[in-house]
């Protein structure tokens, strides 16, 4: 007879209440294996995709693209004997039984599995009256009814998601209705069931007001809403933190990077640096490791609840990268133990899945100091706001061609600027001086780091 099991959303990493479901990678009927990645979900700090620890038949997806579910709440439904194959169970005795031992086939459960009595809901809109929550049911599913030809989990249209409550979507399913093509005629938009009759009578309004195109546009006020949730919520409520909480200062320093240019073109037709990517954020990693050794005030951090100054003998590097789901600033571990080439080929890696947007949450915590380089985008220098949990962070402008006076003459440059902001906590004006003087002497000329 068949074995229901519900697959809960895991903690994907430490303190994590709540993702997002972006994208279903099954659909009803489809055969899942051992640890085949079902979902992708965003939670508060990167895109995470969650494997499944049992093999069998999908049978019901419990959340929809765009619901942010609790940690805890099941989410898909799967039929682990499909054949048919285990014996009926006996009736269960009146005391509790005892936890079953897990199958020979399952993998240990990720954090947050379980049977956590916990509710799923839709982030509303402004203004749009919040959806019933949706128990999460404990009881093994009965068996299913008659098939129903299953849809792909296709992204919702135009990046609209339908307001509505559990059972007002399931008597649209009942009915066959469409709820993207519908308005809702409640506060918010929120769909009804009334609404829906409507719509299987043929009398519904059509969603006119939201556009399939542009991604909830909305032609009367010209104004597109989209909610702050995932990454760009948890960048935002880090950056409110840290700027309430630590006393910025930031310094600036313009210098001429030639040297650093042209070094740079020697190690590209070097055999050792063949195929390795070298760019000026490489220098800057290296630089802010060698100068954070003669200024530990800098990789340092401000415990207020212990009234502590922590100072890392260790360099987890920073590096903030823009990633079409916002911004997320993962690390290079150890940094300072590392060579510029093993630097760089971690630079390259590192960037290349931020923008792939496949960042684990755990590449994320821990860092001592950042490096934000602005300069791609041709800006020439920021006041960037230190990480929480950090004490300071190195802004990179753009390197241009700039006049230059060399040994009296006027000549065009490479010329780079650097602003440093550190918590003034931590980091009197003179320490931030000295570190940010050290890291422009190395990227002015790079033959500076045999001197430390």
């Amino acid at each position: 007879m068949p074995e229901y099991k519900q697959f809960p959303l895991a903690d994907t990493a430490e303190g994590l209440t709540e993702a997002d479901i972006i994208a279903w990678q099954v659909k009803p009927g489809d055969t899942v294996t051992v640890n085949q990645i079902v979902v992708e979900v965003e939670t508060a700090k990167a895109a995470v995709e969650l494997p499944i620890p049992w093999a069998g038949v999908v049978t019901e997806l419990l959340v929809e693209p765009g619901q942010t579910v609790e940690v805890g709440a099941p989410i898909l439904t799967i039929d682990v004997d499909p054949g048919g194959k285990a014996a009926p169970s006996a009736p269960a005795p009146a005391a509790a039984p005892a936890a079953e031992e897990p199958a020979e086939e399952e993998m240990k459960p990720l954090v947050g599995y379980g049977s956590k009595a916990v509710v799923t809901h839709r982030r509303a809109r402004k203004g749009a009256a919040p959806a019933a929550p949706v128990a999460a049911p404990v009881a093994v599913a009965p068996a299913p009814v008659a098939p129903v030809a299953p849809v792909a989990p296709a992204k919702p249209k135009g990046g609209y998601v339908p307001l509505a409550k559990p059972p007002v979507r399931k008597l649209a399913k009942e009915l066959g209705v469409d709820l993207h093509a519908l308005t809702g005629t409640a506060d918010g938009g929120v769909i009804t069931r009334d609404d829906v009759h409507a719509a299987a009578n043929g009398s519904a309004a059509p969603a006119a007001a939201v556009s399939t195109v542009d991604n909830g546009y909305d032609p009367a006020t010209r104004e597109r809403r989209v909610p702050i949730k995932g990454v760009r919520k948890a960048t935002a409520a880090a950056m409110v933190q840290s700027a309430y909480t630590a006393p910025h200062v930031t310094e600036f320093l313009t210098i001429d990077v030639t040297p650093m240019m042209e070094f740079r073109e020697k190690l590209k037709k070097s055999r050792e640096f063949a195929g390795v990517k070298v760019t000026p954020l490489t220098f800057a990693a290296k630089a802010v490791c060698l100068a954070a050794k003669r200024t530990p005030d800098v990789n340092a951090v401000w415990d207020d609840a212990a009234q502590e100054i922590v100072y890392k003998d260790y360099v987890h590097l920073g590096i903030a990268a823009a990633t079409p789901r916002g911004l997320v600033v993962p690390k290079v571990r150890d940094a300072d133990s590392m060579s510029l080439k093993e630097l760089a080929i971690a630079l390259t890696e590192l960037t290349d899945v931020a923008r792939e947007g496949k960042t684990t949450p755990a590449a994320m915590l821990g860092g001592t100091i950042t490096i934000t380089n602005v300069g791609v985008f041709g800006v020439d220098t920021g006041t960037p706001i230190i990480n929480p949990g950090e004490s300071a962070i190195l802004c990179l402008g753009a390197i241009k061609d700039t006049p230059w006076v060399v040994d009296g003459e006027i000549k065009v440059r490479k010329v780079l600027q650097l602003s440093l902001s550190f918590d003034h906590r931590v980091v009197d004006g003179q320490q931030g001086s000295e570190f940010l003087a050290d890291v422009g002497a190395l990227l002015a000329d790079p033959a500076v780091a045999i001197t430390y």
